[in-house]
């Protein structure tokens, strides 16, 4: 029997989590099971749920169940077959939204190589129920590779988002241990194809990509990367520390320290970014508003 990967060292302070307005928390997480919704907040464990949920009242919505077609090594959420697609999912999204009161919601799936489109025409329904039904609020969509498809990238484009987002996750260098059945040159492809949509056709829209740090990068890397980002024409970037979800999962190579992405910080700025989140903490929807707007 395998014996579990040893972390390097004990959780440092910035990593402690504090648990704020529990009561708060618990409104959120009811209209969340009375809506039979799934959140990636509790997919993938994220360290910011309390504070999304218990302070702004908000939360990452998950489209089209819980199972995932792909096997990435650092991901919490199911792995296998999925079932069937409910046609209802997009307006009980736009529910709970309204019934937050979101000024900027967040949407995100599965990756679902099992249907035609990879469900781009589930994430444009969506987002059209949630300009039906809270005409003000922005919507960031943070979506798989539609296994490279076009014209399922344009389905999602054509739907309007504030925020278009695909995650890289990670170095090319890492991916075939981290994103076994992903292409890093094809996931760079669809931000380049939704920054020359935005050029084209909305000023407006923010392109937005993330990775975590921790797995095994060097910092050089990293701004390799980051620079990549920037041919593609990558508006916002992420940058957060990985933390294994179980010891079933990747292990942990180091804890990045706040000085690392401190540098990251300033050399995407320098880079011409209009915005970078680079914290331990850091999660790609964590202050999607604020990213959007700043």
């Amino acid at each position: 029997m395998a014996r579990p990967p040893v972390l390097p060292g004990p959780r440092p302070d910035w990593l402690k989590i504090r648990i704020p307005a529990p009561e708060v928390m618990a409104e959120v997480e009811g209209l969340i099971r009375e809506q039979r919704l799934v959140t990636v907040c509790e997919e993938a464990r994220c360290p910011n749920l309390h504070e999304c949920w218990g302070v702004h009242r908000t939360a990452t919505f998950m489209l089209m169940g819980d199972v995932c077609t792909r096997h990435c090594g650092f991901c919490n959420v199911g792995k296998g077959r999925p079932g069937e697609l409910d046609p209802d999912e997009p307006q009980r999204v736009a529910e709970a939204v309204a019934r937050l009161g979101l000024r900027f919601a967040v949407v995100t799936s599965v990756n679902r190589d099992d249907l035609p489109d990879g469900g781009a025409s589930h994430f444009a329904a969506t987002i059209h129920w949630i300009r039906a039904l809270s005409p003000e609020c922005g919507v960031e969509v943070l979506i798989p590779d539609f296994r490279g498809s076009e014209e399922g990238l344009r389905t999602v484009l054509d739907a309007r988002p504030e925020v278009l987002n695909h995650n890289v996750e990670t170095v090319p260098h890492l991916y075939k241990r981290v994103r076994p059945d992903a292409d890093y040159r094809q996931s760079l492809q669809v931000l380049r194809r939704a920054a020359d949509w935005r050029d084209r056709q909305a000023p407006g829209l923010r392109v937005k990509s993330g990775i975590m740090v921790g797995l095994g990068e060097t910092p050089e890397q990293v701004l390799a990367l980051m620079a990549d980002w920037r041919e593609a024409g990558v508006d916002i970037a992420t940058l957060g520390q990985y933390l294994p979800p179980s010891p079933l999962h990747l292990p942990l190579h180091r804890y990045v320290d706040p000085a690392e992405f401190r540098m990251y910080h300033e050399k995407g700025l320098e880079m011409g970014f209009r915005k970078v989140e680079a914290a331990p903490l850091v999660r790609s929807s964590y202050h999607a508003k604020e990213s959007y707007g700043g």
